[in-house]
């Protein structure tokens, strides 16, 4: 299939939509990206997603690696984790468009279960080169995932059949991955008793107890790992540190509670489980590029 297709598709679905991007769409799970321009840096929390590109490009950085993607190409991500994330090519003529499905691991957990075991089974201890599992990587996309996709915005025309037909359609997205080149990166997140599953427990365990302070000791003994081990695989896994990923966390959401609840910084601090304000206004203007008061307010210009 041309991909041509999809970017048609996409075209004219966003065509009928008002403003820029994003939009929801009746499939839970699934948004169009849109933007006429190239933008700043955005930070976010990345679900276990297929991202793709139809037009334009984009970089995102989780931790201390940077990835960059266009079209025809997408960014698998198996891990929730913290990002930043930056359109770098789009215009009015030729605007970025995006595809993001987030992933039902239920489903991705089935098939990889369903996968008969042959003489190139799945190793999920060993990624792309046999090295551990990462938590991210781009990919081409083309082939069978492009017809999942084009098939996937023909269906959000027709909400009636959804429910019919977009759980075969994420399955079959699921499949690709799982008997594509990198396919022990994604069954690795699936498997149960795989060190990169040990991982993504302790990093639900974070993600609910964020602003509680932690040791690497007890997260390592939940992981069912030695310290040394545990802090190895979760930086190859989601290429930070369990209190790099912590810190980012905090102060993404200390961001939400000043722009959303209107909380002033010292407060947003603590209530994020910083016990110093000096220290949190350091970090948030290191990984905002201004500090709490005056990046709030710039965000609230910016959205009118």
């Amino acid at each position: 299939m041309s991909n041509d297709a999809l970017l048609e598709a996409v075209t004219r679905y966003t065509d009928a939509q008002p403003g820029d991007g994003p939009y929801l769409t009746p499939v839970k799970g699934v948004m169009i990206l849109r933007s006429n321009r190239e933008k700043q840096p955005s930070h976010l929390i990345f679900k276990p997603a297929l991202c793709i590109i139809v037009q334009g490009a984009k970089w995102t950085i989780f931790g201390n690696q940077r990835f960059h993607y266009r079209a025809g190409q997408a960014l698998v991500v198996s891990v929730e984790m913290p990002a930043v994330g930056r359109v770098v090519e789009a215009s009015r003529t030729e605007p970025f468009l995006g595809i993001v499905v987030e992933f039902d691991l239920a489903v991705m957990r089935d098939v990889f279960e369903g996968l008969a075991t042959t003489e190139g089974a799945i190793h999920p201890e060993a990624g792309a080169n046999g090295e551990s599992a990462h938590g991210v990587f781009v990919t081409d996309f083309d082939g069978p995932l492009a017809d999942c996709a084009l098939r996937l915005m023909r269906l959000i025309g027709t909400p009636q059949a959804i429910p019919m037909l977009y759980p075969s359609i994420m399955r079959e997205i699921c499949y690709w991955l799982l008997t594509g080149p990198r396919a022990a990166d994604v069954a690795a997140i699936v498997l149960g008793n795989s060190h990169a599953h040990r991982v993504v427990s302790v990093i639900h365990s974070l993600r609910n107890r964020f602003a509680e302070a932690v040791r690497i000791e007890e997260l390592a003994l939940q992981a069912q790992m030695s310290p040394s081990s545990f802090h190895r695989q979760f930086k190859t896994l989601t290429s930070m540190t369990p209190l790099q990923y912590q810190k980012q966390l905090r102060l993404l959401e200390a961001r939400r509670l000043m722009l959303t609840d209107a909380a002033n910084a010292e407060t947003a601090a603590f209530q994020v489980g910083y016990e110093s304000a000096s220290q949190f206004s350091r970090e948030y203007a290191r990984m905002f590029g201004a500090p709490p008061r005056r990046d709030v307010v710039t965000l609230r210009a910016a959205a009118g």
